[in-house]
């Protein structure tokens, strides 16, 4: 295979929140001062509310809206409904279960997770029509190839190739009363930190990765892998059950801190503060992670 450099390493596309409600999704997300996008329909019987940053990222709380597609889905091999089922029937219907990395060419992922032996199953395609905030439609196509260690089964990566972009306005979407204006960081929870390093520099496209300190330096955001003690001294949250790698946190760039506090405290969302000043919300139904809103000029 040919050389990749630090230029090919893959950027955060998006998160994938798995809820049992789109519903209660869209009114946590909406006191925590988020605006989030009309419902999203999949093919396969799964269905989305997503929330869409500034910075080209995405939130994607995912429900299971028509079981019997969904289970026929599964039996057809299709790998996203079959790790969010294993997800749910593992971890219950809330939860944060993976991390989508965007590509240009998702076969030629494939095509390395088959040879490095941590391919998931096959790729996926698909379209859905995409509504924005004033009600104008486009078709949004996909291509998703998987990744996942056998021993790391709390959680998956998957590169995500945008076929065909929709041509609508994403801008007052984009507008979050909280000051939300990207993702900076992803933190995820595991008992042997480091033998989580092949895994993600494989997904990510950078084998040269060394994840030094736990860290993995992507484009757009860090993708931080902590051993449970490490975790709880950074946030002060619990690190739950133990696991070969769970996701457990996003953190948000925001504009400001104080504008973001107010806006918790007026919608009575309990927040706690952690290292340097960083704002710290548990999970809730319908806010499968914890989220951390932290203030960047």
């Amino acid at each position: 295979m040919n050389p990749t450099t630090a230029a090919d390493t893959h950027p955060l596309d998006h998160l994938v929140l798995p809820t049992q409600s789109l519903d209660v999704a869209r009114a946590r997300l909406a006191a925590l001062g988020f605006v989030v996008a009309p419902t999203g329909i999949h093919p396969f019987g799964t269905e989305n509310c997503c929330v869409f940053l500034a910075d080209g990222t995405f939130l994607e709380p995912l429900a299971v809206g028509d079981e019997q597609a969904a289970m026929k889905a599964i039996a057809e091999g299709n790998v996203f409904v079959a790790r969010d089922r294993v997800y749910r029937d593992s971890h219950g219907d809330e939860g944060f279960s993976a991390v989508a990395l965007a590509t240009g060419n998702a076969d030629a992922d494939h095509a390395r997770y088959v040879e490095a032996g941590l391919s998931a199953g096959d790729t996926l395609s698909f379209s859905r029509a995409f509504t924005d905030a004033v009600g104008k439609s486009d078709i949004a196509s996909f291509k998703l190839a998987f990744a996942s260690d056998s021993n790391a089964t709390d959680a998956f990566l998957f590169a995500c190739e945008r076929v065909n972009a929709p041509k609508v306005d994403r801008t007052a979407l984009q507008a979050h009363a909280n000051g939300a204006t990207g993702i900076v960081e992803v933190v995820a929870v595991s008992g042997r930190p480091a033998e989580q390093h092949r895994l993600i520099s494989v997904a990510v496209n950078d084998p040269t990765a060394s994840g030094q300190g736990g860290a993995f330096h992507l484009p757009n955001a860090i993708l931080s892998v902590f051993d449970p003690a490490s975790f709880t001294a950074r946030f002060g949250l619990p690190a739950g059950a133990p696991t070969d790698l769970r996701l457990a946190a996003v953190v948000f760039s925001v504009r400001s801190a104080d504008i973001t506090a107010r806006l918790l405290a007026a919608n009575s969302i309990k927040h706690d503060i952690a290292g340097n000043n960083d704002i710290v919300v548990q999970p809730a139904s319908g806010q499968g992670a914890a989220f951390i809103f932290r203030e960047i000029q």
